[in-house]
Parts: C-alpha cells; structure tokens; sequence
C-alpha cells in the first residue's frame, strides 16, 4: 500500500448513512460526546509528579484541555496540525484539489495523520520538558501513553461530533471549558486554598459572592473590580451576539418559479470563530513552549512571572496584560498599554491570515458558492442563468466580509481579554460564537424535521 492510499485509509469514524440526521439523532451524539468530555477531564494522569502546566489554566481553556488529566493535550494538535496544513496549502507548498472528492478525502488524510503526529510529539514534550513530570519511579512512557490515548479519544470525538452531531468537537469542547469556567469564577463560594470561603475567612472564588463578601469589608476597589468583571462579561457577551447577527442579504431567484426568490445570507462575520479559534490557539502554543523551555533553563522564549503572566521576551507580548483591571487597582505601567496594543495586532492580524485560508480550504470562497447557488436553481434577478454572473456578483462581497469580519472578531477577541472578563475573554467570545452558531444550527435542523416540505427541498 503507497503512502497516499495509507493517507486515504486512516481509522475513521463512519459517516451516518443517511444524508440528514435528524435532530434526536444530532442531539444524542451531541450530549454523549459532551458527557464523556467531561468525565476524561476528570480522569488524573496515573504516575502523575509535578504539573507545572497548572498555572496555565487560563490556557486550558484556549486548547480545550485539562492539564493534568488524561486530555491534557486537548484540542492543541488538531489545531496545530490545521494551522500547518493551511499554511503550507496556502503558500502553494502542497496542494490538493478540493473540488473532487479524493481531493477532499486526501485533505482530510493529511490532516489527520499531521493530528496524529502531534499528539505523539505534543505528549513527549510535554513529559521531557518537565511540563507533566512522572513520579518518582514512575517511567515516563508511562505518561506519554496516557496522554496519547487521551489524544485519540479527543480526534475521535470531534469525528463522531463533526459527522453525527451539531458542530464540531473543537468547538464544543472550548464551548464547554468556557461555560464550565464562568460558572465557577461567577458563583463559586469556595477560596483559593479550597475551603468554603464564608467560614475560612477567606474571599470566594466566585465575583457574585465576593461582592457582598468585600462589602462587608469595606474594600470598595474590590468591589469595583469585581463588578467590572461581571460587566465586562454582559457586554462582550451582547456584543458578540449582535455581530454574529449582522447579514449581508443577496437576492436571488428560482429560475424554474417564475416570481419567487429567496435572500442569501452572508454572515458579516463570514468565517466564523474559526480564524480566531486557530490564531488563539497558536498564541497558547507560544506561550506553552516559552513555559516549558523556561524550565530547562532555555528561555528563547521569554519568562514568567507569579501566576503565569508573561513579564519578558515573546511570552510578554503575545498574552493579555487585563488591563482595566490593573487600572482599577492602580497597578498599571506604561508596558501594559503597550502590552495590549500589541497583543491586539497579534490577533487581529492572524484572524484575518487563517480566515483568507479558511476560506480557499472549506469551501467559502465565491465559485463554491456559486457552484451551491445554482445546485439549488437559483439565479440573479434579471440576468440569465450562469455560474460566473453569480460568482461575479459573491466577489464583491465574500472578499470583504472575510476580512473585515476577521478584523471584527480578533478585535473584539483582544477588547474581551483586556477589560478583564470571568474568564478568558477570548474564550468567552469564542464560546459565545460557537453556543450562537448552535442554536443557529439546531433551530434549523428542528425547522427541517417539523416541516417535511422543506426537507425535500433541502435533500435535493
């Protein structure tokens, strides 16, 4: 067997039979998928010593992991690998032919097995740079293994979630961490030493309860800050939400219905989160492998600070500084402005590279959509029916919309980190966009499975 056909006959999870699932059927790999993510998130590394990667929980969120559990390596070499591969397609190095279906089918191989790869290769680092050292006379192959099977499990639940559920695992799982964060940062009455917090003494986790905890007080800057925690939160939450609402409509007609048409929706944000997905992700990668040098003595990198803060080199300039924060507690220097300029650049500039590639890889582009439109029979209004009046027509918006959605989103994503939300505040906004464009998803797969009509219409 040649190295192309071992590409095209990776393991895989086997595509449904039917063309559309319906909504049960969706919601049930869904819930599972979910419940069992969950549950390894729980599951200790056997043999497990130091776990210096536990300062780094903030990143957790970012790579969809729980350091020190069997997921450790989460979401990170699926995306890594993603990132790679469009890079490298994008630059023309190694091209394929997405409008056949061996094309498609040898993308997919090719990622996989680059996923496949960096999970072995994320695992040993992690073992051999002291990230998630064994105990003493633990071996660490030990580690390595456990993290490896984590690693497959995690690639085969975004298969089962991509193929038989609503969305993709990548995105669910950072959906999930997030969700799961925000409760506990919001509601949480335990202290940091991990007793109840109203009878330790101490002040709670949770910014709701340590309201009226600092109220109590006297301490009034708290106060302050936690309540800027809170609403930094509402609004990017609400912000995001109404761009993710903002459209472009196109109207177009059925060629075969004499006097009906539909409008074409095209999202303002019209990759979606997944540029901001990858580019955030690629910052978390940064930091991990400055974290992890640091600690063989190797800072090309940079170095860290109490709590995991970046304080030098690369490290310091691709991370937030919470700024607002800082500026209420009257701890702010002229760097974190710098720090936030900086790091706001960073993602605006890799939303913007990966969504211009997401874009020429999935399908989004202007002759794909024509190619869609004209499936469906449908056509511009006064004008004959022809692919490239159509493609013509989507040029003047999909180019736009893709870079100017991408400059909306790493914008909106370095704001949220900035103003100090309950969590990360790219993550939130990540997890906002990806809950939106669930519900979006699922309102229209219940519309299909209520409305037989439309079902044929769309199976067609």
């Amino acid at each position: 067997m040649g190295f192309k056909e071992l590409l095209l006959n990776l393991p895989e999870v086997s595509s449904p039979s039917e063309k559309k699932l319906p909504f049960r059927e969706k919601f049930k790999w869904t819930a599972i998928v979910l419940v069992l993510f969950f549950a390894l998130g729980l599951v200790p590394l056997f043999g497990l010593g130091a776990n210096s990667l536990a300062q780094f929980q903030f990143l957790s969120l970012i790579l969809g992991a729980e350091f020190g559990s069997i997921i450790s390596l989460g979401i990170g070499p699926i995306v890594t690998a993603s990132i790679l591969l469009q890079l490298l397609s994008g630059a023309g190095i190694i091209k394929f032919n997405l409008q056949e279906a061996d094309g498609k089918r040898l993308f997919q191989g090719v990622q996989k097995a680059m996923a496949l790869l960096f999970v072995v290769f994320e695992a040993s680092i992690y073992v051999f740079t002291g990230g998630l050292a064994p105990a003493q006379g633990f071996s660490p192959l030990m580690i390595i293994f456990q993290l490896i099977l984590g690693g497959v499990l995690i690639l085969f639940m975004d298969e089962v979630v991509s193929k038989w559920g609503f969305g993709s695992g990548v995105s669910l799982f950072i959906a999930a961490g997030v969700s799961k964060e925000i409760m506990v940062r919001l509601l949480s009455p335990l202290s940091q030493s991990g007793g109840l917090a109203f009878t330790s003494g101490e002040a709670p986790i949770g910014a709701l309860l340590s309201i009226f905890y600092f109220i109590a007080a006297g301490d009034l800057r708290e106060v302050a800050f936690n309540l800027v925690e809170i609403l930094a939160t509402v609004i990017v939450f609400m912000i995001a939400v109404y761009a993710q609402s903002m459209k472009v409509e196109v109207p177009l007609s059925f060629g075969r219905v004499r006097g009906q048409g539909i409008r074409w929706p095209l999202a303002f944000i019209y990759t979606s989160n997944i540029p901001v997905i990858l580019t955030a992700a690629l910052l978390a990668n940064v930091q991990l492998w400055a974290r992890l040098l640091e600690s063989r003595g190797i800072p090309l990198l940079g170095t860290f600070g109490p709590g995991g803060v970046g304080v030098s080199g690369l490290a310091a300039w691709v991370s937030s500084p919470n700024l607002l924060p800082n500026v209420i507690r009257g701890i702010a220097q002229p760097v974190d402005f710098a720090r936030a300029l900086t790091y706001a650049l960073f993602l605006i500039a890799g939303s913007v590279l990966f969504s211009i590639f997401w874009v020429k890889t999935a399908g989004m582009d202007a002759k794909s959509q024509a190619a869609k439109m004209m499936q469906y029979g449908l056509q511009i209004p006064g004008f004959r029916k022809d692919e490239r009046i159509l493609e013509s027509l989507l040029n003047r918006y999909i180019p736009a919309l893709t870079v100017m959605g991408a400059v909306t989103v790493g914008f909106l994503a370095s704001i949220a980190d900035v103003s100090g939300a309950l969590t990360s505040g790219t993550g939130l906004l990540l997890s906002v966009m990806i809950i939106y464009k669930l519900y979006e998803e699922i309102a229209q797969q219940h519309a299909v499975d209520m409305n037989p009509m439309l079902r044929r219409f769309i199976e067609k």
